[in-house]
């Protein structure tokens, strides 16, 4: 129970602090980049207690995961040979990269644009991307798309739903995700036969 207190006590610290927005650009650089947890968690229900920054709150979190993005995609353009086996063996094996990297080539842009809105995580896309040498200009495009869709999506949730955005969120994530995904996957599809 006390525990439970310091933790509510911190985070009412956290959403008054004038460091609130550096705070969640510095937590998407760092949930894009080392800490495969997604974000929503922290940011529906700030945004919930934060509506006056509500835009300002999915900016900072589209920046700071942007921010990661290019981290991740410099570490496998520039690094991969050096650290590219630790970070595979941390987020994913061997065998599950080669065909990401398949997939990378194959896809790229609506690869990276799927595995941003998704929950997975992330950084796997852009090590790929990186690794293979893909489009810095069509990469960057679609990470900003794909979490702009994520960020400022939870946004116009809690915009609409208020204080039920966590419920409507936990109940209908999947059926979204899937929708969405099948949606690009059309896109895709369409813009091949085009």
């Amino acid at each position: 129970m006390a525990i439970q207190k310091k933790l509510k006590k911190k985070t009412r610290q956290f959403i008054d602090s004038k460091h609130m927005l550096s705070g969640i650009t510095t937590a998407s650089f760092l949930e894009s980049t080392i800490v495969p947890i997604p974000l929503e968690a922290v940011l529906v229900p700030l945004m919930q207690a934060r509506r006056d920054k509500l835009w300002l709150i999915a900016l900072m979190a589209t920046v700071g995961c942007i921010i990661g993005a290019l981290f991740g995609y410099a570490l496998g353009y520039y690094l991969f040979d050096a650290v590219g086996d630790w970070i595979i063996g941390t987020f994913s094996n061997p065998e599950q990269f080669e065909i990401i990297k398949q997939q990378m080539k194959n896809q790229g842009f609506w690869f990276v644009l799927t595995l941003g809105i998704v929950p997975i995580p992330f950084q796997i896309a852009m090590l790929a991307a990186g690794a293979t040498k893909f489009s810095l200009t069509l990469f960057l495009i679609a990470a900003i798309i794909a979490r702009a869709i994520r960020y400022f999506g939870l946004a116009i949730l809690v915009y609409y739903a208020g204080d039920k955005a966590e419920i409507i969120l936990r109940k209908h994530k999947v059926k979204a995700l899937i929708l969405l995904t099948v949606t690009i996957f059309l896109a895709w599809s369409l813009s091949n036969v085009f």
